[in-house]
């Protein structure tokens, strides 16, 4: 089997260790989505995208179109990050999502009515060091809106907490949790504490897999507090995060790559052969 890393960081502990399961029977190859132009046949028999960029997910959706399967899909990918569509798609399914306004410009929102209590405010387009702050107050607003004028961002009233995120992470068919010090919290960053499945609130498993359902999402995360009695709040969706520190994910992510070629191999098969009315005429160019 062939597998491609979409990725300009094929060290990251999570792919690393996942290749390295797979690589004594199978080859693993990188794609740099910022050095990458095109891809030759005979393409990949699958292909992870572990990236978020606007090349990356040109080149998963050029794939697609080939007819490549790709984990996680450009689509689902890129509703991730639009944390407007990401809301309003988790509170159509029922999900206790944090209710989320959208503002074009922080400028605009500054602008606008004072606004009532604490909030959180967030860039729209989720990315790699994007904007997450709490305002208490105007001055805090207008100071962040000098800083970031024409930044879209999303607004969610503060829920009071511990002060701990609840990170869920989903890899195929395996659930692993933990907690970590929220982006807003004074204490700062510090690495997560592993949390075993059973310490979960009653239900929480069930509804992080739900997401995955509804977001036709393979690997993601799920970022959750507890607003008090184990009742689950929502903050955000992210496709393919880094999971680490996590005892099994790069093996729950290498059988999940297995299952996720095979899959493709009997779809591929039942083109050839016209099975469950298929036409033949469908069928792909084989990997080597």
């Amino acid at each position: 089997m062939r597998i491609g890393l979409i990725t300009p960081e094929p060290d990251h502990p999570l792919l690393a260790a996942t290749a390295a399961l797979l690589t004594p029977e199978h080859r693993v190859e990188t794609l740099d989505p910022k050095t990458v132009v095109d891809v030759l046949e005979p393409l990949a028999d699958v292909y992870l995208l572990k990236s978020r960029t606007p090349r990356a997910l040109a080149l998963a959706r050029d794939l697609e179109q080939r007819g490549a399967p790709v984990v996680n899909s450009a689509a689902a990918t890129a509703l991730c990050q639009d944390r407007t569509t990401m809301a309003e798609q988790a509170r159509r399914a029922g999900f206790p999502f944090a209710a989320t306004r959208t503002f074009t410009a922080l400028a605009q929102l500054a602008s606008g009515p004072r606004l009532p209590g604490p909030v959180v405010v967030k860039s729209r387009h989720s990315r790699k060091h994007d904007l997450v702050a709490r305002i208490d107050n105007d001055g805090q607003l207008r100071e962040l809106a000098a800083a970031y004028p024409q930044e879209p961002v999303v607004v969610q009233e503060f829920a009071p907490n511990s002060g701990w995120d609840h990170k869920l992470w989903v890899v195929g068919d395996q659930l692993f949790a933990a907690l970590r010090r929220s982006e807003l919290s004074s204490a700062g960053r510090v690495s997560a504490r592993p949390l075993a499945l059973g310490d979960l609130p009653p239900g929480w498993p069930a509804f992080a897999r739900r997401v995955g359902e509804v977001f036709e999402l393979d690997v993601y995360g799920v970022d959750v507090i507890d607003t008090g009695d184990g009742a689950p709040l929502i903050v955000d969706i992210n496709a393919f995060p880094g999971v680490r520190g996590q005892a099994g994910a790069p093996e729950a992510l290498a059988a999940l790559t297995l299952r996720r070629t095979k899959r493709s191999s009997t779809a591929d098969t039942r083109r050839v052969t016209g099975t469950r009315g298929e036409s033949s005429a469908t069928a792909a160019t084989p990997a080597s």
